[in-house]
């Protein structure tokens, strides 16, 4: 079994007995060659939890329950007259999950038919990415906010539990900042976002010379579509989409057909290819209007951080530094990489499920 996901048998029922157990700080040692040691520190406002494994081997998720692959989608909610694709899925307590760039609800494959068991489950894919609509929009974080937002208010209807990965991680925390009634915790997989920097000098509005306006910035935007183009082009190759993700997969058994189709069908919309381009040069490069400092001084409910340690793009300090920034913040790292839901699905469902225990979370008649 792989050992950034399969436990034994004994460290999966100490999972699933986490939240029951309030013994202070201990240390739990498993004998075998498969899974080394498994640490937690409760403490006043969050738990830290860490999960390391030895080695690498055979399929992660045997026996696990996945989402049926559908080509034609599942459900779809017209927004603001665009397409938005989701899932739905069990019944309980509202649990909305949010794709990374570049993914889909299917992403949530191992996740979703697990939590449908006690949760109403939601995943839902942002607009320009998955099967929702390819629009040719300005995108700005504030577009995804937006969007989340009105499908808690018109599809969940009641207050819910956002959990995000990478872009849809913080698109997560931006939606509680602008609902916090509405938001009765988030959970962050090594999620996008940065802290700022308060050396950063401001921008300056000059007006533009008309040498640029007329000359330097079509000749700018002309090179940019070609080198974009071609990247997009190369991009949407199931070969190249293989690579990237075996390259930030630590265990790279999840990568898998199911998974490759679920990126490589919608980058073949006739709008994909556009999408991509305002994506790279106008949102990318205007992050910085939008910081985790200014998010997380925002938010006002419990924040669940389960993190790769092991991503190549987003490290364990990035955890560490907003637990420090949110001490409301309950810590769980793992031996896995950018996508932890999906490589190590048995220990994200496994904490995911103890720490909404833990929120003694009950069915809400209040309607958004």
């Amino acid at each position: 079994m792989s050992s950034s996901v399969a436990l034994s048998a004994s460290l999966a029922r100490d999972l699933s007995d986490f939240h029951h157990r309030r013994l202070g700080s201990q240390r739990i040692r498993f004998n075998g060659s498969r899974c080394g040691m498994l640490r937690r520190n409760l403490v006043s406002k969050g738990v830290a939890l860490s999960v390391f494994c030895s080695s690498l081997s055979a399929n992660p998720v045997r026996g696990m329950d996945r989402l049926p692959f559908k080509p034609e989608g599942y459900n779809f909610w017209t927004w603001k007259g665009h397409k938005i694709h989701y899932v739905e899925q069990g019944s309980g307590p509202p649990v909305v999950l949010i794709h990374g760039f570049g993914a889909s609800a299917f992403h949530w494959r191992y996740n979703i038919p697990e939590l449908a068991r006690n949760y109403k489950v939601y995943a839902v894919d942002l607009l320009g990415f998955g099967w929702s609509e390819k629009a040719l929009i300005e995108y700005d974080a504030s577009v995804w906010m937006e969007q989340v937002s009105d499908f808690l208010r018109e599809i969940v209807k009641e207050p819910a539990i956002l959990v995000g990965n990478s872009l849809g991680g913080f698109t997560a925390l931006l939606t509680a900042t602008q609902l916090p009634q509405q938001i009765r915790g988030v959970v962050l997989l090594n999620s996008a976002g940065q802290f700022g920097n308060p050396n950063r000098k401001p921008d300056r509005n000059d007006e533009e010379s008309a040498i640029k306006k007329l000359i330097v910035n079509p000749l700018k935007e002309m090179f940019q579509r070609v080198v974009l183009g071609f990247l997009f082009w190369q991009a949407k190759q199931p070969t190249r989409i293989e690579k990237v993700l075996k390259s930030v997969y630590i265990d790279p058994s999840n990568v898998d057909d199911y998974l490759v189709e679920s990126i490589t069908k919608p980058a073949g919309d006739p709008n994909a290819g556009e999408v991509y381009y305002r994506l790279m040069t106008r949102f990318m490069s205007n992050q910085s209007k939008y910081t985790l400092d200014i998010t997380l001084s925002k938010l006002s409910c419990p924040l669940l951080l389960l993190w790769g340690d092991l991503d190549p793009w987003v490290g364990p300090a990035k955890a560490a530094k907003i637990k420090e920034f949110y001490p409301n913040t309950t810590v769980v790292n793992l031996q896995a990489g950018h996508c932890p839901h999906d490589e190590v699905p048995e220990l994200v469902n496994r904490a995911l499920l103890d720490w909404l225990s833990s929120l003694e979370l009950k069915p809400s008649f209040q309607a958004v």
